[in-house]
């Protein structure tokens, strides 16, 4: 089976020849100095991302980072420091983004089950601007606006028509526990405007994720542009933020291709010249909310070969690490068929695939498959494993409490330098178990 490792290693670790070299430090240093299973996230690869989209985008916009992505504080802080604002969904994101130091006033909060408690705690903190899911939701944060005596910020998040939908995951078109649908838009306009307590200001659609298609992005972002032109009519004034959502997507399979920021740039110069200086844009800010886009590439996830075994005229490469770890790279976090991540043993990048090969997980379940079919160099018990695209919906979307296992660390590396932000252990009671039963070479 294909396998597309070379063209994101050429593309974010240049510095790679035998071995994977993240930032300018060696892989098999990683794994020495924090030991294996680990997450390693490179910030040069970030802010390349970030860079291309903003070059992508037009200048009314403004990016906020999708904190589920990757909530490591650490992560979090650097886009921060690049300008980013923050989209949450939960009060524990609200409370991380406060953390990290973000103005709340920054902050943006979506998500289709708030609850009445957090509500209260992010309105109450000053929050920037709640994207209402439902008609009951609004009628909630009315009623906690009033207790508070203050005045919520809201947007009106739209499951859109059928034709703004697209992506690997849509949630646009269809019956869906997100937003509120297209066909209602002017009667959740009177619910919300009916009443002081809640500041109408802005529209959020999001029809779709992992979009690799800029044709369907701009598609998007221009039905968004009706959507929000229909509510700034209906108001009588433009609106405060129309927010397009996520969506960007990145390449994990063999098939993709990365999203063509250079025609996304250019379908999206025609949608918003189309708009000109429209009265009813006056003053409006739009808003995108990548995540996966900024960090997926950033990531890899180094494990130790820890055994290989034949089965029935089948190889069998065991590691240290698992699906428990990377649920998403097992295929049993949204895919109907197994596919396989960018997989490669990183201390043989240069030598030539000559085996095909399961690659398995610890863990006492069939699910805990990490690769199948995979092409790989002649492998041997203690090389290193790496799974790439591993800086989005890693670590943070993974049952790390599974079979009481360890949770991974994870390390950042800026150029020559790396640095522990987060510590190997399981969570809550499993921490003093886990320090007893790592061994001493991976308490580094």
């Amino acid at each position: 089976m294909a396998n597309s490792f070379s063209e994101i290693v050429t593309r974010r670790f240049p510095n790679s020849q035998q071995e994977l070299v993240v930032g300018e430090v060696r892989a098999t240093a990683l794994a020495e100095a924090y030991g294996t299973p680990l997450f390693v996230y490179d910030r040069s690869a970030i802010d390349a991302q970030l860079s291309a989209l903003r070059s992508a985008l037009p200048s009314r916009f403004k990016v906020f980072y999708s904190i589920k992505a990757n909530p490591n504080p650490t992560v979090v802080k650097h886009l921060l420091s690049q300008g980013c604002g923050l989209e949450i969904a939960s009060a524990g994101e609200f409370q991380t983004a406060l953390e990290a130091g973000c103005d709340p006033g920054n902050i943006l909060f979506a998500g289709p089950g708030k609850l009445e408690s957090e509500l209260e705690f992010v309105l109450a903190n000053g929050i920037g601007e709640i994207h209402l899911e439902s008609l009951v939701e609004a009628k909630r944060l009315e009623s906690i606006a009033r207790q508070l005596g203050v005045r919520a910020k809201v947007a009106i998040r739209i499951n859109p028509a059928g034709e703004a939908e697209g992506g690997a995951m849509r949630m646009g078109g269809r019956p869906a526990a997100f937003g509120i649908d297209e066909e209602r838009l002017e009667e959740a306009i009177d619910a919300v405007t009916a009443t002081d307590a809640l500041d109408f200001g802005g529209i959020h659609l999001f029809a779709g994720t992992q979009i690799l298609d800029a044709a369907v992005l701009a598609k998007q972002y221009k039905h968004g542009l009706e959507i929000a032109r229909r509510a700034a009519r209906k108001i009588g004034r433009p609106l405060r933020t129309v927010d397009f959502g996520g969506g960007l997507g990145v390449p994990y399979f063999a098939h993709e291709k990365e999203l063509d920021l250079v025609r996304l740039r250019e379908e999206l110069a025609k949608v918003f010249d189309e708009i000109g200086n429209e009265g009813l844009f006056d003053g409006t800010h739009f808003v995108v909310e990548p995540g996966r886009f900024l960090t997926a590439e950033c990531g890899v996830y180094i494990t130790r070969v820890h055994d290989i075994k034949i089965s029935r005229g089948k190889k069998f490469i065991i590691l240290d690490g698992g699906m428990h770890h990377h649920l998403a790279a097992s295929g049993n976090l949204g895919q109907t068929i197994k596919r396989n991540y960018p997989v490669a043993v990183l201390n043989r990048l240069d030598q030539s695939l000559v085996e095909t090969a399961e690659v398995a997980g610890p863990l006492c379940t069939p699910l805990d498959t990490l690769a199948r079919n995979v092409e790989l160099p002649r492998t041997e018990i203690g090389d290193l494993f790496g799974i790439f695209q591993s800086g989005a919906y890693g670590r943070s979307a993974s049952p790390l409490g599974f079979l009481s296992h360890p949770a991974p660390a994870e390390v950042w590396v800026d150029g020559a330098a790396h640095t522990l932000i987060m510590e190997r252990g399981a969570p809550g009671s499993a921490a003093t178990r886990t320090a007893i039963l790592t061994p001493s070479v991976l308490k580094k």
